[in-house]
């Protein structure tokens, strides 16, 4: 959900005139170091290294790059919102979403992951 709402976003500031190159470049590295950080998690989860690397919480680590990655992406969508002008609707659009959706993957990624575990319950193994 937010994986897809970040790549519409980079490509969306990626394929518009700038005004302020600065506040574009920066919300571009944004979106791509969430992308990149959530292909990460993603392949722990598929080839299934938190069994490997128990030394790390994984919860908290995927739980701490959603909190700072959407703190980042939202300071980066204000400031890139602010310098589009009155240049296209859709780049204004795409970063006041995605911030948003982000928040909502850090919600889900807590009650998956954190609730889950204090319950007694393991989300993991039994849905890896």
């Amino acid at each position: 959900m937010s994986q897809v709402s970040l790549l519409i976003a980079f490509i969306c500031v990626r394929s518009s005139p700038w005004i302020s190159q600065s506040a574009y470049r920066y919300f571009e590295v944004v979106t791509i170091c969430n992308l990149i950080m959530i292909l990460a998690f993603y392949l722990v989860h598929l080839f299934r290294l938190y069994r490997v690397l128990t030394c790390i919480s994984w919860p908290l680590s995927e739980l701490l790059h959603y909190l700072i990655g959407t703190l980042l992406l939202l300071i980066a969508s204000i400031v890139a919102a602010s310098k589009s002008y009155s240049q296209s609707e859709l780049v204004a659009a795409s970063a006041k979403k995605t911030p948003f959706l982000c928040l909502a993957s850090v919600w889900l990624s807590y009650k998956i992951s954190c609730v889950t575990q204090s319950t007694g319950e393991c989300w993991l193994s039994e849905h890896g």
